[in-house]
């Protein structure tokens, strides 16, 4: 994996002046992402940025690309999100090597009598990342909740991690950040929701939730909202079912386990944004895809979503604090002029 550079330094790729804070890593980068991506974050109104992203190339795999947004929650979200940007790549990583190890070893045994077709293959790596991602992300949550002096019972951070491999790209996704696939479709730019928001209110997540004796419903005040409730005591009220750390609920249906997806990018794909929620609260799939897509350059299209929800926020919630906002872009291709 490339070496984490600081986010002062000069030799920062793919990230423009402002969004060089501690908030967002942007790991050493070759051909594979200069000039093709951008990662940036804005504060909100509501205390410390409590989101941070990453965007790295991996390397010793056939030079993947890693990209993910952390959106933390709860009084010591601001740590666990940092915490979980700095370590779950290089775990995933990690646990894929040993995973490719595994698998080559198999696959020697039976390479006299049988020969692998492009499919089976794709099928191989796919279930290598899976495997992976499943293996480093309950493995964070446990190094989460082994940190010392940090209480997280109340505390997490989701997570929307992005693989690209060639043209195979792995999604996996832990809570209710987002991220698209900006594709061309009759000469014009269409977006493609890659996840799924995972909150309470889905029916699958609500089932578990209630199976564990966790409770779910809104409150009077924000009847849009659902959250999840300890059996006996009207607390925490978490927005979301899926999360690192918020430990008072693991045991009351709040998971740790992603939802992974696979997808072979065409060569009408164009770009992929990740982003927290504090985007898509007040922008749809539609108005990101088409803030990426006019942006003048790559390198600029993180900063245009991010400054475009901060905008909305003030105009369709005036009297609401402002939400941490932090988008990844990672371009597929050049973007044409």
């Amino acid at each position: 994996m490339g070496i984490c550079i600081s986010s002062e330094s000069s030799a920062i790729h793919g990230a423009p002046e402002e969004a060089r804070d501690e908030n967002v890593f942007v790991f050493e980068a070759t051909k594979l992402l200069r000039g093709l991506s951008s990662a940036y974050s804005k504060q909100g109104t509501k205390g410390l940025n409590q989101d941070a992203a990453t965007l790295c190339q991996v390397y010793g795999t056939a030079n993947a690309a890693f990209c993910g947004v952390f959106d933390g929650h709860g009084r010591n979200g601001h740590i666990v999100s940092k915490i979980v940007n700095s370590r779950l790549c290089s775990l995933i990583v990690d646990h894929k090597k040993v995973h490719a190890k595994i698998d080559k070893k198999n696959i020697t045994r039976h390479v006299e009598t049988v020969e692998e077709d492009s499919q089976a293959l794709l099928n191989k790596n796919f279930e290598e990342w899976k495997e992976a991602i499943l293996d480093g992300f309950r493995v964070m949550d446990k190094e989460v909740k082994l940190q010392e002096n940090l209480d997280c019972s109340c505390s997490g951070t989701t997570a929307v991690v992005v693989i690209r491999q060639g043209e195979d790209v792995v999604i996996a996704n832990l809570g209710d950040s987002r991220a698209i696939l900006g594709t061309i479709s009759d000469g014009e730019i269409m977006p493609i929701q890659l996840t799924t928001d995972m909150k309470p209110g889905l029916p699958c997540e609500a089932e578990r939730i209630k199976s564990c004796n966790g409770r779910v419903f809104a409150l009077k005040e924000e009847p849009h909202i659902q959250r999840v409730w300890l059996p006996d005591e009207n607390s925490p009220g978490l927005a979301m079912s899926r999360a690192f750390g918020d430990f008072m609920l693991k045991d009351h249906g709040i998971i740790a386990i992603p939802e992974i997806s696979h997808r072979t990018l065409t060569s009408t794909d164009q770009f992929i944004v990740l982003a927290s929620d504090g985007v898509w609260d007040v922008l749809s799939n539609e108005e990101v895809s088409s803030i990426v897509w006019a942006a003048d350059t790559e390198n600029e299209a993180a900063r245009a979503v991010v400054e475009a929800a901060a905008l909305a926020w003030k105009s369709k919630y005036p009297s609401s604090k402002l939400d941490d906002c932090t988008a990844v872009c990672l371009f597929l291709q050049k973007k044409p002029s």
